[in-house]
């Protein structure tokens, strides 16, 4: 086959939304439940995209603020249309945080991490605008085995193109393993740092309803679906239909969407 580029650009919401943002909003509330933060604290979210975790934050945790970074217009655009008023939300990146330092008590990131190109500036901007002893977090998918609704794609993928194995996700994205985000935290200077796994289940009501959001062109899974020729992205439709058959039940569909969870404590002072 014919091997085209793969792409990390996320830019439109909606499209987004029905590819992974409905089994981030499972993901976040139990993030949230792990972390367990008194209320009344100040929220910064690095990478809010379409506001999922900002809005669990909304939901479950009582803060006095919340304040969301994005380098995305149309997942700002987003992010303001379902949180109106509840929020503010910045345009910014991981790297240059619009806030000033010990701005916020707890500072997080949802399934952001893996694509941000220089992760130890970014982790050094999370922790400059914790409070001292604050806490900075994050969860990434499990792409290397737990995140089955990307998984299964690109095994797919890869079955019937071998030049398409270094577009797995679960390759591409090493940080994505406890091991590795406990190290990233502690090199960061983050101390008390704990991981823990996050299991949702992403159910579709049939196949097509797992197959459609990859059509939608917003990620790197997406994009390559897109981008390959008719004749190509059928033969890649039937090999998954195929691949996930065992997995349905009466049509129904039943995969594990699971990310890794990270959590520190920024140094106090004196």
């Amino acid at each position: 086959m014919n091997t085209p580029p793969v792409s990390d650009t996320w830019e439109r919401g909606s499209p987004y939304e029905q590819y992974i943002g409905r089994w981030s909003r499972k993901a976040a509330p139990l993030f949230l439940e792990w972390l367990d933060q008194p209320q009344g604290q100040r929220w910064l979210d690095v990478g809010c995209g379409t506001g999922a975790l900002t809005g669990a934050i909304l939901d479950h945790c009582g803060p006095v603020s919340v304040v969301g970074v994005e380098p995305s217009e149309g997942f700002i655009k987003a992010a303001h249309q379902n949180l109106v008023g509840k929020a503010r939300f910045l345009a910014g990146n991981a790297a240059a945080i619009p806030q000033d330092d010990g701005a916020c008590d707890v500072v997080v990131s949802g399934l952001v991490l893996n694509f941000i190109p220089d992760l130890p500036v970014a982790l050094a901007e999370m922790a400059r605008v914790a409070v001292a002893g604050g806490t900075v977090a994050a969860y990434v998918w499990d792409y290397a085995d737990g995140m089955e609704v990307i998984k299964c794609f690109w095994d797919a993928a890869v079955a019937l193109d071998p030049a398409a194995a270094p577009m797995h996700e679960g390759t591409r994205f090493p940080m994505c393993r406890p091991s590795a985000l406990r190290a990233a935290f502690e090199q960061a200077g983050l101390t008390q740092v704990e991981t823990t796994a996050l299991d949702v289940t992403a159910a579709f009501a049939d196949f097509d309803d797992y197959w459609r959001p990859f059509l939608g062109g917003q990620g790197p899974a997406p994009a390559y679906a897109l981008s390959l020729p008719e004749e190509q992205r059928a033969a890649l439709e039937r090999q998954l239909a195929s691949t996930l058959a065992p997995a349905s039940v009466g049509g129904a569909l039943s995969l594990r969407a699971r990310a890794w969870a990270v959590r520190g404590t920024t140094r106090s002072g004196g």
